[in-house]
């Protein structure tokens, strides 16, 4: 009963991050390629099925690859979470949000910048 709950979980984790990736195609501002790696992950744990399609997959599987084999973020979509991530912290900063949250997302927002752009890129 517990080994059928836990290949649920992760198939539904699959399809639901599957899900998002796909709208993420056609909705501005919403990543794909983030919720289709969280797919193929999840999918390798309780179908693995869905994680050989996403691998093979013309368009999905070249920035899966990259990932597994070397953890790299091509340049054009380092530039773009920045981008967005600047975006965010103006927004916020202008907002009414608590001023703990305009403390505290700035800096985690640098701490994730950081990160990305010291992934490779090939």
């Amino acid at each position: 009963m517990l080994k059928l709950l836990t290949v649920s979980f992760w198939r539904v984790l699959a399809c639901l991050s599957l899900l998002l990736g796909f709208i993420g195609v056609v909705v501005p501002g919403l990543p794909t390629v983030p919720f289709l790696l969280l797919s193929a992950w999840s999918a390798g744990k309780g179908w693995p099925r869905l994680e050989l399609w996403l691998l093979a997959h013309p368009s999905f599987g070249p920035p899966l690859h990259r990932w597994r084999d070397h953890g790299a973020v091509p340049r054009k979509a380092k530039y773009l979470a920045s981008v967005m991530m600047s975006l965010s912290v103006v927004m916020l900063l202008l907002s009414t949000a608590p001023f703990w949250l305009k403390v505290v997302l700035p800096f985690f927002l640098a701490v994730v910048a950081i990160w990305l752009w010291r992934r490779p890129e090939a």
